[in-house]
């Protein structure tokens, strides 16, 4: 079964950096894509990135753009998740997911994901 766990998150200023991870446990992530989302307090979870551990296909919601970037390792074990500039608005609750698929090239960022992580806290704030 294969499990994941976020570690990273923290409390930062506005403008600073952090990068998230998300390891899996249970399996590798070969033909797997990989999700990241996030969860503002009072707010619906909303998809941020994602990424086709097999092949090269990344994706990212228009307002991380150009500050966020999505990674892998070489082992197909862990996901990364560089924050760059960050914003009050990045707050939340970050979660990577896992889904299975060898077929497509293209990964999304709905959260049609099978396996999900507990999630690592991100404040950005003054």
């Amino acid at each position: 079964q294969l499990q994941l766990v976020e570690s990273g998150g923290g409390l930062v200023q506005p403008g600073g950096s952090l990068r998230l991870s998300c390891a899996a446990s249970g399996s590798t992530l070969n033909f797997h894509h990989i999700g990241w989302f996030r969860q503002a307090p009072g707010k619906e979870r909303e998809g941020v990135s994602c990424i086709v551990m097999s092949g090269r296909s990344t994706n990212y919601a228009d307002s991380v753009k150009g500050r966020f970037t999505v990674s892998k390792d070489h082992a197909m074990k862990t996901s990364y998740l560089q924050m760059n500039n960050l914003k009050p608005e990045d707050t939340g609750v970050y979660f990577c997911a896992a889904i299975y698929n060898a077929r497509s090239p293209i990964c999304t960022i709905r959260p049609n994901y099978t396996y999900w992580g507990q999630g690592t806290q991100v404040t950005v704030s003054s």
